[in-house]
C-alpha cells in the first residue's frame, strides 16, 4: 500500500471521513461539523489502529488528537 492515499467513509457521530497518505504520513479528517483538518507526520500504525478501532471519535481523542502537529482546513 505504499504510496496510496486511502479514504474512508465512516459511520460515527464524530468523524465523517478520513484520508491518510503515507507517503506525506498526513491524517485528514472531516467531522461531522463540517470542519477539516489536516494531521502532519501520523505514523502509519496510528492510522491503523484507526481503522481497527471501534469508536474512530474516541480513538482520535486518545491517539491523534494533541499528538500530532496540524492545521485545520478551509
Amino acid at each position: 500500500m505504499a504510496g496510496c492515499a486511502v479514504h474512508r467513509h465512516m459511520p460515527s457521530s464524530v468523524i465523517r471521513s478520513y484520508r491518510y497518505d503515507p507517503l506525506q504520513r498526513r491524517l485528514e479528517l472531516q467531522f461531522v461539523s463540517g470542519r477539516r483538518y489536516r494531521y502532519h507526520d501520523v505514523p502509519v500504525e496510528a492510522w491503523r489502529g484507526m481503522l481497527r478501532a471501534l469508536s474512530k471519535g474516541k480513538y482520535f481523542n486518545e491517539h491523534i488528537r494533541n499528538q500530532y502537529l496540524h492545521t485545520r482546513e478551509s
